[in-house]
């Protein structure tokens, strides 16, 4: 599935030889990842088709006459989708020429050279270890590193992923991005403008029946058991006071295989829980809090008369989702490193037969809707493995699995761009939608 690339902000600025060139700020999961020239991305574009030939999507082409307004806009939005599209082949993602490129922009953005470093991890459950690195690992490198200093198995390190946590000294935790394998954690924290954030490690899958998979380890065991016992204690998962009983019980005996076991019977147990926001439903300017994970999506919704409202959505009924932009880009001339967090995410939901929009308003919208992808993923490796006669193509722990499917897919992709919502900064060309295409 595709990336959540967007180039939100282009500016014109002059060269050496006295004319002038555009500089696209490209983000990735609502961050300032790069910015770069149009001949930069076309040089890539060349070497990856060297290597990939023509089952690359189509590059914008060059312009040999002066750009008009509407030219430069239609660039920036070709240049966007040509980001989008190239990331949804998993081969094109492990690739060296890829990885190298992006490796470099990175660092060049944010004035980084490549140098040791040591770099400070979370654990579930708050301690933190120190490891070190180059300032150019990418995020797969250090997990790599991490797992070697925890002695977690190799097989294993696609169940886990680094993230960029907030750790406030008031307040819950909050989960603020999930890193991309090609992401550079030393860089991307660096370039952070979220107050006291970390590089954490957790556990990265959605549906708890895969904890039976790690009770070999006795590294990953003690991860999940760790990540379990903060994720009670923050009330991520909500035990009933019988389990709560028997898991304080199993706490004390120190018994973490049948702690975990009792946990996959706790609601909540295994999800995502994203920071209170607001929603659409039954209202607008209802509040909700959101639990992602076990292939739905928990909302509890707070009323305009102060009651609540238990409302799942299955993924199963879920047709596509789509995340948008709604604000003004501020301080384009500044760092920028964010953009102002004005994001909805809609998803539409069959609903006694007929599809309704669910809409979120959310500064976390993009980690919500790897969260979605991340449950898509997962359905359909498990479906594959119940039916060898299924095929089909998924990017799952970072690597490329066929499996074999006869049904017909459902339809991920998402409707019309809202830019008439956007209030545009002038000189600047600022993205309607971030889609979610087919699998």
């Amino acid at each position: 599935m595709k990336m959540h690339f967007c180039i939100p902000v282009s500016q014109q600025l002059p060269d050496a030889l006295g004319g002038r060139y555009v500089l696209y700020s490209v983000f990735l999961d609502g961050f300032l990842f790069c910015r770069v020239r149009y001949s930069q991305l076309q040089r890539w574009n060349e070497q990856l088709r060297r290597v990939f030939g023509n089952c690359l999507p189509p590059f914008p082409p060059k312009y040999y006459l002066a750009m008009t307004a509407s030219m430069a806009e239609e660039r920036r939005d070709q240049l966007e989708q040509y980001l989008q599209n190239v990331t949804s082949d998993p081969d094109v993602l492990r690739s060296d020429v890829f990885v190298e490129f992006l490796k470099v922009v990175q660092l060049n953005t944010f004035d980084i050279t490549t140098q040791k470093a040591a770099l400070d991890i979370v654990l579930p459950g708050g301690r933190s270890i120190k490891v070190d690195i180059l300032t150019s690992d990418t995020a797969e490198r250090v997990l790599e590193v991490v797992s070697y200093k925890l002695g977690l198995c190799r097989e294993l390190l696609g169940y886990f992923g680094l993230f960029l946590t907030r750790f406030p000294k008031e307040g819950k935790v909050s989960v603020v991005k999930k890193l991309v394998d090609f992401e550079l954690p030393y860089v991307s924290l660096r370039s952070s403008e979220v107050e006291n954030c970390k590089v954490e490690l957790r556990k990265w899958y959605m549906d708890p029946a895969l904890d039976s998979m790690l009770m070999d380890c006795k590294a990953a065991v003690d991860l999940l058991y760790m990540q379990a016992v903060q994720d009670i204690e923050k009330e991520w998962a909500k035990p009933t006071q019988a389990q709560r009983q028997k898991l304080e019980a199993l706490q004390e005996e120190y018994n973490p295989v049948q702690f975990l076991e009792l946990c996959r019977e706790v609601p909540h147990y295994g999800c995502m829980q994203l920071d209170p926001c607001t929603c659409d439903h039954p209202e607008p300017g209802c509040g909700v809090l959101l639990s992602v994970g076990n292939n739905e999506i928990s909302c509890c919704i707070t009323l305009p008369d102060s009651q609540t409202q238990d409302v799942t959505f299955q993924m199963d009924r879920v047709k596509c989702w789509q995340v948008t932009f709604l604000g003004t880009l501020l301080d384009t001339d500044g760092p920028q490193r964010t953009l102002n967090q004005n994001l909805e995410l809609r998803f539409q939901y069959s609903e006694d037969s007929h599809w309704q929009w669910f809409v979120v308003y959310t500064k976390q919208a993009f980690l919500l809707s790897s969260c979605l992808k991340k449950m898509i993923s997962e359905k359909m490796v498990k479906l594959a493995a119940e039916n060898p006669e299924m095929q089909i193509e998924v990017l799952e722990q970072g690597k490329s699995k066929k499996c074999h499917v006869q049904q017909s897919q459902r339809n991920y992709s998402s409707f019309l761009p809202r830019k008439n919502k956007i209030k545009r900064p002038e000189g600047d060309c600022v993205f309607g939608t971030i889609k979610e295409e087919d699998l």
